[in-house]
């Protein structure tokens, strides 16, 4: 058997998506490729063409999301950004990949913390948002028709020392968020939307970005989170 015929190392987006994965672009399929096992990371830089939020009733929710990079509550166009997705073993011995967003705003810099996991419940995977990894999130991953990569948040948790409890989406949004490959441009292209069932649109982006994958068995200290959260 040659070195090239041996089956490449899963990370846990292929795991999760099982077949679906295959379905993906290439490019994508590299990107979300990211893993302990894999032993790279993607390093994505860009340009948000724009970033909007709804109402002028949404600035608190949004300015109380930006105290833990939960949330960006400004609005922009062909702002830069880059993202970090690294691969490292939180102190529970849990596989983590970060996703941490930072945008080059007129008036600041904003950060959009999350950090994944695969459930030990079911083997879904879990977003946790934030700097303090209040907010688990579950996430559905999956293939669309194009190629492209679909993700749809659900259920929510909050926890915060021995406070737990189920975070009404009543006071919170559902994500959708999309990424293609352009072949033509050799960019990847990203949207997002944040939508609450009972007031509508409260936040999104669109924009591109090109990246580079680097040998990595660990995250910068940087980007991880400064408390990690057990209970998901």
């Amino acid at each position: 058997m040659t070195q090239d015929s041996h089956p490449a190392p899963t990370s846990m987006f292929a795991e999760v998506m099982g077949e679906d994965f295959a379905r993906l672009h290439p490019m994508l399929q590299r990107r979300f490729g990211v893993g302990l096992a894999a032993g790279y990371a993607c390093v994505g830089r860009g340009v948000m063409s724009r970033i909007e939020r709804g109402p002028w009733w949404t600035v608190p929710f949004l300015q109380i999301g930006r105290l833990r990079n939960i949330l960006v509550p400004d609005v922009g166009t062909d702002v830069p950004f880059t993202i970090g997705n690294y691969p490292y073993r939180d102190p529970f011995g849990r596989e983590t990949i970060t996703f941490v967003r930072e945008y080059r705003m007129a008036r600041a810099q904003r950060r959009f913390d999350a950090t994944m996991v695969r459930s030990s419940r079911d083997g879904h995977i879990v977003d946790y948002l934030g700097t303090h990894q209040h907010l688990a999130v579950d996430l559905e991953l999956r293939a669309e028709p194009d190629g492209s990569f679909l993700l749809r948040s659900g259920a929510q948790r909050f926890y915060e020392g021995p406070l737990a409890f189920r975070f009404p989406m009543l006071c919170s949004g559902r994500a959708e968020l999309r990424e293609s490959y352009d072949e033509a441009t050799g960019q990847f292209r990203v949207r997002l939307a944040v939508r609450n069932r009972v007031f509508g649109f409260l936040f999104g982006y669109e924009g591109t970005f090109r990246a580079e994958f680097v040998d990595a068995s660990d995250a910068p200290e940087r980007l991880k989170p400064v408390r990690h959260e057990r209970r998901e």
